[in-house]
């Protein structure tokens, strides 16, 4: 966070990042450890929304889905382009004002600036929204854990509860095998290169069409197959996410909230910030 800091005290380029605005921060004193920080107060999370409507046996209404998607994959498009992995994406930590529908991205207690040959540790992030690089013990993953985590997301959004609930990280593996079959040799060497088990059972892909309910949109179960891939480098980045045909309602001009609240600004890209997204 306190990378974050000198790039984000300016409220502007807070809102265009989709990031919680750091308002102060307090170093500790000679004898303790702590680092304090005061944080701009938003109300809710995506976390405590999706378990209203779960709880009245509904799913979050699709516009609003994209509304939230939309506005993470901007928040990591940003913190990647700093060299940052958040590397707890979940919906607990999606911050979320009801009135305005503006979602910012918080909790960086885990969040790391990734170097180039420097081993991270594996065992990170929550465990519904694991990569499986990460289940597979890999130290030099890259960002793209978080597009993973973001898939996850999306997919627990459209289904109204996790995709992938597993109990323990064998059992999460299971989960996803479920789902997405048996890893290749070629994927688990993608994954992990120092992996050397093999032995796993081998189980088809299901269907995406068949993970979803009937009513699910075409476009977001094809985004979804694009962010929970075995292959890290076959993940598309959150840039490209953005561009995604999922959202293309969102760039239909002026939209309003059903509260009559204009849209929260999605498209106020610089050109330098352009750039930095693109790499």
């Amino acid at each position: 966070m306190l990378h974050i800091f000198p790039h984000h005290s300016d409220h502007h380029l807070t809102a265009r990042a989709c990031v919680v605005r750091p308002i102060e921060y307090t170093t500790a004193t000679k004898d303790e450890v702590y680092l304090n920080l005061v944080l701009e107060y938003i109300p809710e999370t995506v976390y405590k929304v999706a378990r209203y409507y779960a709880k009245n046996k509904q799913t979050i209404p699709i516009n609003f889905i994209r509304l939230y998607m939309y506005q993470l994959f901007r928040s990591l498009a940003y913190i990647h382009s700093l060299g940052i992995c958040h590397r707890d994406i979940k919906p607990q930590n999606l911050l979320l004002d009801p009135e305005t529908a503006v979602l910012k991205l918080c909790d960086f207690g885990s969040a790391k600036q990734l170097l180039h040959g420097e081993p991270n540790v594996s065992y990170i992030c929550s465990r519904y929204y694991r990569a499986p690089e990460l289940i597979f013990g890999a130290i030099n993953y890259t960002t793209k854990i978080d597009v993973w985590s973001a898939g996850c997301v999306l997919a627990e959004l459209l289904l109204g509860q996790p995709i992938f609930p597993g109990d323990s990280g064998v059992d999460q593996l299971v989960e996803i095998i479920k789902v997405l079959g048996t890893p290749t040799r070629e994927q688990i060497k993608e994954m992990n290169p120092n992996y050397t088990e093999f032995k796993f059972p081998q189980i088809k892909s299901h269907p995406w069409q068949k993970v979803f309910r009937a009513r699910t949109p075409p476009d977001a179960i094809a985004l979804v197959s694009r962010l929970l891939e075995y292959t890290p480098g076959s993940r598309i980045t959150p840039i490209q996410a953005c561009a995604h045909p999922f959202f293309n309602e969102l760039r239909e001009g002026n939209r309003t909230l059903p509260n009559g609240r204009e849209f929260p600004p999605l498209f106020n890209f610089t050109e330098q910030g352009m750039y930095l997204y693109a790499f």
